[in-house]
């Protein structure tokens, strides 16, 4: 991935000056403009008061929204870790099992809005906020939030994760004021990205296959998923295809890690991300088959960080923990040479 590719993307985005409109109307999109980005206009400024709004394009039409608004509520922890960055604190946030890089966030919120997928609409109504954030997982809530105060949709596009990703901080940070903020923090990951895709290529010419365990199933994903990220971003070639449809992987088994045989074995345990109860992924991967693979006979069988991985994914800060812990597992020779990765990270 080369350097202007973000950049470009976010310039453009920042191109595209906010519009000072009357009144608080949702339309739908017809303009063909990026998700993500707002329409032009050449007489508001983002950030601003007195009654400035801000057309953002999203996943489900444009919004118009206050610029800078007071009341925030979001669903998305992507989107809050993003604002963390920014230094902005949500005013509602959902029930949910936040990780340690959030918690303050989390806390200095005033309202509790539900859970990640099931919004509290009667509480939402109640607190009249100016700006609703959702993404995939409470996107099918749309129509009803959107009908009590301005909701946009920030759900990822995974076949294109770093343009959907610029897409949407660069909205954030012209509805909020950010926009050279923004361009630097994404100027940074840029730079990480070139840094760790030129590390992995010194490391070797080495594959991955990334897993999910859950409720004691195995879950594979490839290019273009959720966790698409090792391949599609840092240039970890997928140890085999993986035919699945959408973002949420395919069902997988031990024999189907023997027979993709990774370099490296990239595992999320959903149980682990969601406090739930169950067997662990080590449990769940405890088998002959997966021993025999050269991940495991060459201690490279990685334990991502269930949260930052499952439960955040796409943020300002958490890009930068995703990059390094791909980085530092597979460019960091075993210190035995055999067995699993013992780190837990």
């Amino acid at each position: 991935m080369r350097r202007t590719s973000i950049m470009v993307a976010a310039s453009a985005a920042l191109l595209a000056l906010v519009t000072a409109c009357n009144g608080g109307s949702t339309e739908p999109s017809s303009s063909g403009t990026a998700p993500g980005t707002t329409t032009p206009s050449p007489t508001a400024s983002a950030g601003g008061t007195g009654g400035d709004t801000v057309m953002v394009k999203h996943a489900q039409g444009t919004t118009e929204v206050p610029a800078d608004p007071e009341k925030v509520f979001v669903f998305d922890l992507g989107v809050m870790d993003s604002l963390n960055a920014l230094g902005i604190q949500p005013d509602g946030v959902p029930d949910a099992p936040y990780p340690e890089e959030l918690q303050d966030l989390a806390d200095g919120a005033e309202v509790q809005i539900g859970s990640l997928t099931e919004p509290d609409l009667d509480v939402i109504a109640e607190q009249e906020p100016d700006l609703v954030i959702v993404s995939a997982a409470t996107a099918g809530a749309y129509p009803e939030l959107s009908g009590i105060a301005p909701t946009i949709d920030l759900s990822m596009d995974y076949s294109e994760p770093m343009e959907s990703f610029t897409q949407n901080v660069t909205a954030l940070g012209e509805v909020f004021g950010r926009e050279m903020q923004v361009q630097a923090a994404l100027g940074a990951i840029e730079t990480k990205i070139e840094d760790a895709r030129a590390t992995l290529k010194d490391a070797g010419n080495t594959n991955g296959l990334v897993v999910m365990t859950g409720s004691g199933e195995i879950t594979a994903f490839g290019p273009e998923s959720r966790f698409g990220l090792v391949h599609d971003v840092l240039g970890v070639p997928s140890a085999t295809p993986v035919m699945a449809e959408g973002r949420d992987g395919a069902p997988a088994s031990t024999e189907f890690i023997a027979d993709a045989d990774p370099d490296n074995l990239f595992v999320i345990d959903e149980d682990a991300a969601l406090g739930r109860q169950g067997a662990t992924a080590e449990d769940v991967l405890d088998d002959e088959l997966v021993d025999g693979t050269k991940a495991a006979r060459n201690g490279k069988v990685i334990h991502l960080d269930p949260a930052d991985w499952y439960l955040v994914g796409y943020g300002l800060d958490n890009l930068h923990r995703m990059i390094n812990e791909v980085v530092n597992h597979v460019a960091t020779a075993s210190p035995t040479g055999l067995g699993r990765d013992a780190s837990g990270t």
